[in-house]
């Protein structure tokens, strides 16, 4: 394991990789190891690695899709194999030109779910409203807010501190991988914050968590992903109404409304616009019109 453990050693610390990216990446590659054990009968060591053939790499897969793990689940476990084997070439000069012959099925991309307009707003109004203590239901509507008015991941909303009260115009968030990037929040975003900050029994300090559990310690995200499972019985949604559903809606609505891909790209903090451009199946619609009322022989 020890190599693995240098790799996700390296995700962390030089390319900067969000923490849950590399935990990931070290459940997939743990499981690789496990299976190497068996099948080699030792750890494999990095000679081990680098005679390796694409059939002991296919038998692998083909254990994970025995064990009944989904085709996307198992795609994943190979992209992180061949991450790891690209490591190894540029660290310790491991080149295994096997490991290039593996391919595994083609994954149709999933399309965004967003809730739509209405559902965004019975959320949060909801969620303010669901709560026996007051300022708990008025936290919730707050973070619920960042994630439909700024498109924050939930991950970015609870990382933030009390340096941000009052809600700025312009939020800095920092996003994945370390990423940092400029969001503004519009007015009612910022009254949903300040509203929250002004009744949290905690107060809020800049060198701490802004958005605290009812003990007083840092939120949880599970928290609001089980309010909004609450909800979505009462509700009448379906099960794809997450917290993420909300960054989803922020995108979609956007685009709906004039956004153009390239704004709503920086807005998201996506690191390829080819990640945005997803929504664009979703609102299919209204980029046909756009598309009829610019384009010069339309």
């Amino acid at each position: 394991m020890e190599w693995i453990n240098a790799f996700l050693s390296y995700l962390a610390s030089e390319r900067r990789m969000a923490q849950n990216t590399v935990l990931a990446y070290g459940r997939d590659l743990g499981i690789f190891h496990d299976f190497l054990v068996d099948h080699l009968g030792d750890p494999p060591n990095l000679s081990d690695f680098s005679k390796l053939k694409a059939m002991d790499i296919r038998a692998f897969l083909a254990k994970r899709r025995k064990q009944g793990k989904s085709d996307s689940s198992v795609a994943r476990g190979l992209s992180s194999i061949k991450m790891f084997y690209r490591w190894l070439a540029r660290a310790h000069s491991i080149e295994n030109a096997d490991i290039g012959y593996v391919n595994g099925r083609t994954r149709k991309n999933k399309l965004p779910r967003p809730v739509s307009r209405v559902a965004a707003k019975e959320i949060i109004s909801e969620a303010e409203n669901a709560q026996q203590e007051t300022w708990i239901g008025v936290r919730d509507a707050a973070v619920l807010s960042l994630l439909y008015g700024g498109g924050l991941r939930i991950s970015e909303a609870l990382n933030l501190t009390g340096a941000n009260v009052p809600a700025p115009e312009l939020l800095r968030v920092t996003g994945k991988g370390g990423k940092i990037r400029i969001v503004p929040l519009i007015p009612v975003v910022r009254e949903a914050i300040d509203t929250y900050a002004n009744l949290c029994p905690y107060g809020t300090s800049p060198s701490t968590a802004l958005f605290r559990g009812a003990r007083g310690g840092p939120l949880s995200p599970r928290i609001i992903q089980l309010q909004i499972q609450k909800m979505r019985g009462y509700l009448g949604l379906p099960e794809t109404a997450t917290p993420h559903a909300l960054r989803h809606a922020f995108a979609t609505h956007l685009l709906e409304n004039g956004a153009d891909l390239r704004s709503l790209q920086t807005l998201l903090g996506h690191k390829s616009l080819s990640t945005t451009q997803v929504y664009t199946s979703v609102s299919s619609d209204h980029l046909k019109k756009i598309h009829e009322a610019a384009h010069p022989r339309a």
